[in-house]
């Protein structure tokens, strides 16, 4: 599940690099739970929380099945 999830990252990223920001895969957990890093301009925006939800946990959740959530460490 885990190169489904990175395939699936690759795809929004280019969209986060645009803006001077990157996300990095961390863990997917056993329970379906996806890990991720913000960087670069991401990682401080005050928007951060509406591009992991609405962005990448959206995308993640509508490709990989197996994805329960996504949550930002």
């Amino acid at each position: 599940m885990r190169e489904k999830v990175e395939a699936t990252l690759n795809k929004i990223r280019p969209m986060l690099q645009a803006d001077g920001g990157d996300v990095e895969l961390v863990e997917v957990t056993a329970k379906g739970v996806v890990k991720v890093r913000l960087q670069g301009a991401c990682k401080g925006c005050p928007m951060s929380q509406m591009t992991l939800k609405n962005g990448i946990e959206r995308l993640l959740l509508k490709e990989v099945p197996e994805v329960k959530a996504v949550e930002a460490v």
